[in-house]
């Protein structure tokens, strides 16, 4: 079922057909602005689906993306678009389920936009697998592509693009530090399968510093250590996850310096990770100041967005349709880590599969307050369907109209007075006024600090023209219905 975004625009659908070319090329200029990984998110299966005059119309495969949208690359978008075309002056969207059910109607972006090929390092050593060497699988769903990227991680993440396109270079060792559930391993893994893609042949070992003092315990109760050393010192790439666990194990601690020491010097990649950084291990000295020699990057806690970029992600891997609302209070009041944002989606989607119940605000507060114990969430949030049962805010209002309108919240708030916009920005305030007892006072604060009386004369206005225009009144009485006013 689609759903325009902007009725007052599309009230006569007479779109022309459009070549995918156009989106294309728009495409092609977005990427050079946008982070791969959000590039990737938020612009995967959409497409241009007609224009009208001036307006282009885009396609996007989720109602979650239309706010998304909105908010952050409709005046991007735009602007590319004018690049390529000038005569198009306005964006609109409209939501199309069928784009992610039908891959020949939507931009292949992966395809199209595949991760750009590294230039191979010449003169590396091709060794096969040593026989016996224990090593733990890389687990293939964890890849560079799929990381979503944020300014918690974002130099972690270009780090190991830069070792995965040339391991053993100059960020050797790489070592990334961070909290439990930040999505390290997610990094480390990746990197050891993007190398293996680019080069099959390649030796990556990814193991945990608890295995490894197992082994050097085995190796020594069995007198093969000179076995475990050969094995060791054989690979391309050695991945090392949770090396704070060497502290106190002098024996493990010393085997790994000497191996750490053997690879170093044969320019083979050594990757580790911690919950800290080097300094605040207890290990030896030596031991940190080798770590201290390449690259060292933290992964922190993900932001809002980063969060909701990673739900959005993970619920079109688990090809599970939930409500914008649903995911942005997942992001909102999981703020901790990924692990545990993975967990409660997981739980939704057992939810849905097992009980064939769509995920709602309250059942996801349930699930968080029988996880996290936090009454405080179950007695705010559990038992009511969002939007029907909680009374709407200001800010409610302003998405409504932006959503309606396809404007962006920060151009109705702006000083622009083009009448795509100007309309917007009347209902808004007048919907304040009437629904909500707004002063006008407080209006004018929340748009940009107009004086009342500007506030006054747009909300007198906009109440004259509902009385004289129909489509204005029908517009108003829409976004009415969607706040539960009406």
């Amino acid at each position: 079922m689609t759903s325009f975004a902007s009725s007052s625009v599309l009230t006569e659908p007479q779109a022309v057909h459009v070549s995918q070319d156009i989106w294309v090329d728009i495409l092609k200029a977005l990427s050079t602005e946008l982070q791969r990984g959000q590039f990737i998110t938020w612009f995967r299966d959409t497409a241009v689906l007609g224009r009208e005059d001036k307006t282009l119309i885009v396609g996007l495969p989720l109602p979650m993306y239309l706010s998304w949208h909105l908010e952050h690359y409709r005046a991007l978008t735009l602007e590319a678009a004018k690049s390529i075309d000038p005569t198009i002056e306005q964006i609109v969207y409209k939501v199309d389920g069928g784009l992610k059910d039908n891959s020949q109607r939507s931009v292949d972006i992966l395809s199209l936009f595949p991760e750009p090929k590294k230039r191979k390092v010449p003169g590396r050593q091709e060794v096969k697998m040593a026989e016996g060497l224990i090593s733990k699988i890389l687990n293939p769903r964890y890849t560079l592509d799929n990381f979503v990227v944020g300014s918690n991680n974002r130099l972690a993440q270009a780090a190991c693009q830069a070792v995965a396109a040339a391991p053993g270079g100059k960020y050797n060792p790489l070592f990334l530090y961070g909290n439990v559930g930040l999505g390290k391993t997610h990094l480390l893994q990746a990197t050891g399968n993007e190398i293996l893609k680019k080069d099959p042949r390649a030796v990556v070992l990814y193991t945990t510093s608890e295995d490894f003092t197992n082994e050097v315990v085995e190796a020594i109760r069995t007198q093969k250590m000179e076995k475990l050393r050969s094995r060791y010192r054989r690979v391309d790439v050695l991945i090392v996850d949770d090396v704070q666990f060497l502290a106190n194990k002098e024996r493990t601690q010393e085997e790994f310096f000497h191996t750490f020491n053997a690879l170093y010097e044969d320019r083979k990649q050594v990757i580790l990770s911690a919950d800290r950084p080097p300094q605040e291990l207890q290990l030896a000295e030596r031991l940190l100041s080798r770590f201290a020699r390449g690259m060292i990057a933290d992964v922190s806690m993900p932001d809002y967005e980063t969060r909701l970029a990673i739900l959005v992600e993970k619920a079109r891997e688990y090809e599970i349709f939930m409500d914008a609302k649903v995911l942005e209070f997942i992001a909102e009041h999981m703020p901790t880590n990924i692990r545990e944002l993975e967990g409660i989606l997981m739980q939704a989607v057992a939810q849905y599969e097992l009980e064939q119940r769509m995920p709602t605000v309250g059942s996801i507060a349930q699930i968080m307050s029988k996880l996290h114990h936090d009454p405080h969430i179950e007695e705010e949030h559990v038992g009511f369907e969002v939007p029907e049962k909680r009374a709407a805010t200001f800010q409610d209002v302003m998405e409504a109209t932006s959503r309606y309108y396809s404007v962006s919240v920060q151009d109705m708030v702006g000083v622009s007075r083009v009448r795509e916009i100007l309309i917007p920005r009347q209902i808004a305030m007048y919907i304040g006024k009437k629904y909500l007892r707004m002063s006008y006072v407080r209006l004018g604060e929340l748009f940009s600090n107009r004086d009342h009386t500007t506030v006054m004369n747009a909300v007198e206005k906009i109440e004259k023209k509902t009385q004289n225009d129909p489509q204005i009144l029908r517009e108003m009485r829409a976004i009415e219905r969607d706040l539960g006013f009406v």
